[in-house]
């Protein structure tokens, strides 16, 4: 975390000072797409091939819910495995809590209200540079297997070639849920379908991927996207449903009684998903072993935000509770970093993972990212961060829309601390270390009243920079066009 250089309040010269930089913004030439993400020439640091990466995502997958981060109830093995060779970032953060944004975030390198999706069904704009469309100009072959949720034209409609963001190999849908037979899209827009249980069907198509890859000359980048462990939590396969007595799941603290008895059974099938996808994982790492790969390939598994579960009395994402922000963040590289475990606690956010990656590549970041490279920091390096990562949510919608409470916030989370601001001022404010189930809100508590503006000056200063205004949701839909229903929710097509 900064340290503050004024302290405060709301104010309009606070206000001011925003708006100044946004305009300054909003003056600045307009980027041709393709001209500055070029990459060819570049060589990788130390000479010879580029790693290859594969990213494996999940949904709705909290950072607790693996046996190595604490979790008593979840079997992660292979995870758990992963983790003790892995660099395992603690603090990884969702800083727009939700689907669509920080997958967009993820691609581009770019906060939401730069990239424009900062809810669910909207699309992101052809123009926008994505990590593919990099890679590709620097010799990469890219590939896209799963759960997509970036189209913004019908969750079951066919995405051309066109609006792939730079993806290449393609077996990918919008979106669904529905876990077994589910469908998918290749070459075509003829429906194909993944048979049985859809995560293990493209597990077994990611395999196949790399060892077509595993002879050839160029490097690879390949997206896995599952959808589980998001709900339906009933539909994961039998076998790993069996293994979970929803009358033994131990609950977190913060859970309420009223609803403890429906968040141990959601909580059972959650970690049934989770621990048929713990199975995917170690076939991916067996398959890198087999074909060689291991040592020269990046290897991510995070995903893009929690899950409450009943936490707080809530459930699903979007709300600013560690168990909706906070995601599993493990990445391994040993040819760089060996296979010795590490764990890193400086938070960061969807928007460095890109900046990131191509570090870790030696490809250059163009200049539309707006993320963090924390490439050296994971060698030893100085941390690139003032400690402190933003979560925001610009227009609460759908299962957190208005009618349930749902709100507009802007928010830091550090190593330490969740400072969280509504339109109305302080809302939010955790000592996650002395408090880590959040069950003592310190907003407004007078022992606690110079750590909190010291906070509230470090989001201050990063909205300005930001050129965040935080205005109502309203002007954001306008701004972007975007049509909402009774809900405030994009209308979507399944």
């Amino acid at each position: 975390m900064e340290n503050p250089s004024r302290r405060g309040s709301g104010s309009p010269s606070w206000i001011g000072q925003a708006l100044l930089l946004a305009i300054a913004a909003a003056a600045l030439p307009a980027r041709v797409p393709g001209e500055e993400h070029s990459s060819k020439g570049q060589e990788p640091e130390g000479g010879g091939r580029r790693p290859g990466i594969l990213f494996l995502l999940a949904d709705q997958w909290r950072a607790d819910a693996m046996g190595h981060a604490g979790d008593p109830n979840v079997k992660t093995p292979h995870l758990d495995r992963f983790a003790a060779e892995a660099i395992r970032f603690t603090n990884a953060v969702s800083g727009c809590p939700v689907c669509c944004p920080y997958r967009a975030s993820l691609l581009t390198g770019q906060t939401p209200l730069t990239h424009g999706v900062f809810m669910n069904d909207v699309p992101l704009r052809d123009e926008c540079v994505t990590i593919a469309e990099i890679l590709a100009g620097a010799g990469y072959d890219t590939g896209y297997i799963g759960k997509w949720h970036l189209d913004g034209r019908g969750r079951s409609s066919f995405t051309p070639p066109e609006r792939r963001q730079g993806f290449r190999y393609w077996k990918a849908l919008e979106c669904t849920h529905e876990y077994f037979e589910s469908i998918y899209y290749a070459d075509t827009d003829r429906k194909l379908r993944w048979d049985g249980y859809d995560a293990f069907a493209q597990t077994r198509d990611a395999q196949e991927f790399l060892r077509a890859h595993s002879s050839s000359e160029k490097p690879f980048l390949l997206f896995v996207s599952w959808g589980p462990p998001h709900d339906p939590y009933q539909k994961a396969p039998r076998k790993y449903l069996e293994m979970y007595d929803p009358d033994r799941i131990q609950l977190r603290p913060n859970v309420p009684a009223a609803l403890a008895a429906a968040s141990r059974r959601d909580l059972a099938g959650y970690y049934a998903h989770c621990t048929a996808l713990d199975e995917c994982v170690g076939d991916l790492r067996q398959t890198l072993r087999e074909t060689g790969l291991e040592e020269s390939t990046i290897l991510v598994f995070t995903s893009d935000h929690g899950d409450l579960l009943g936490s707080h009395g809530a459930r699903k994402k979007q709300q600013p509770y560690d168990e909706s922000i906070r995601v599993p963040l493990l990445v391994s590289f040993p040819a760089r970093f060996g296979r010795v475990g590490r764990k890193l606690d400086a938070p960061i956010n969807a928007e460095d993972i890109l900046p990131t990656l191509l570090g870790l590549c030696g490809v250059k970041c163009p200049p539309s990212v707006e993320g963090l490279d924390f490439s050296g920091y994971m060698g030893g390096g100085a941390e690139p961060s003032d400690g402190a990562a933003m979560i925001t949510c610009p227009q609460p919608f759908g299962q957190w829309s208005r009618s349930a409470r749902g709100r507009e916030y802007r928010g830091l989370r550090t190593a330490r601390y969740t400072y969280v601001r509504d339109r109305s001022g302080p809302w939010l404010f955790f000592d996650d270390l002395e408090d880590p189930f959040q069950l003592r809100n310190l907003a407004g508590k007078p022992e606690h009243a110079e750590l909190q503006a010291r906070l509230d000056s470090s989001l201050r200063r990063k909205l300005e920079r930001a050129g965040d205004l935080f205005l109502p949701g309203s002007v954001y839909l306008e701004r972007w066009g975007y049509k909402v229903d009774a809900t405030e929710t994009v209308p979507y097509a399944e």
